[in-house]
């Protein structure tokens, strides 16, 4: 039977099914890295990453006043305790501030995987997630693929959950944008999204080693909201 089907592909191009079938994987599988249409509910940092909230002393530190569409929690609140947990082992650690720094990120990141800019996201993203994004880059190339992203309105970018544990800071940021998001073939017709601008809630987990130089916030872990 096997070899009756072979007859029957004859010089149809076997490679381009499997490059397909490899390319809807890693679509669906980064559908959770680059949201999906809107759903609220409220996520944990991933199981075994950041495991435990620790103590600390809460300081009366100063941040700058957030912008409309950036909340900050109100330093008395449990989670505006566990920031100031972070702003007691980094002063130079201000909410407001780092939602402009990792907003900016935001915008990086989605542009430079539509483009696939494999050295901005080298610099942006944990290994893991740059391998998931590399990974899907290269997929998407072998089969002549294109990824068209706009991003049109960020419309908030919330600080949902932090955590310190030892040196490793971890903050959730939920992000509302407007978006067009397409996968195009080699011929440039769509084959997955739309033209439509749809709003997109992400879940994006930054990490910084406190004791580090590098000041940089990088993309750790990211869901669908």
């Amino acid at each position: 039977m096997q070899a009756n089907l072979l007859q029957n592909l004859g010089d149809f191009p076997v490679a381009l099914v499997i490059f397909a079938g490899i390319a809807v994987f890693l679509v669906l599988r980064l559908r959770s890295v680059l949201g999906k249409r809107v759903g609220f509910e409220k996520p944990p940092i991933p199981p075994g990453q950041m495991p435990g909230f620790g103590g600390g002393p809460i300081i009366e530190g100063r941040v700058s006043p957030p912008q409309p569409g950036r909340a900050v929690p109100d330093p008395r609140s449990a989670l505006g305790e566990r920031l100031m947990q972070i702003v007691n082992r980094d002063p130079q650690f201000d909410p407001p501030k780092f939602l402009g720094s990792v907003e900016t990120n935001f915008r990086m990141i989605v542009t430079a995987f539509a483009a696939g800019d494999r050295a901005t996201l080298k610099t942006l993203l944990s290994d893991p997630v740059y391998q998931t994004f590399e990974s899907a880059i290269a997929a998407r190339e072998a089969s002549g693929e294109r990824h068209r992203t706009e991003i049109k309105a960020i419309l908030s970018a919330v600080i949902e959950d932090a955590q310190l544990v030892g040196d490793q800071a971890a903050v959730i940021v939920r992000f509302t944008t407007d978006q067009i998001n397409l996968t195009l073939d080699a011929a440039g017709n769509p084959i997955v999204g739309t033209e439509a601008v749809t709003e997109i809630v992400d879940l994006w987990t930054f990490e910084r080693n406190l004791k580090s130089k590098d000041l940089t916030w990088r993309l750790a872990a990211a869901r669908s909201g």
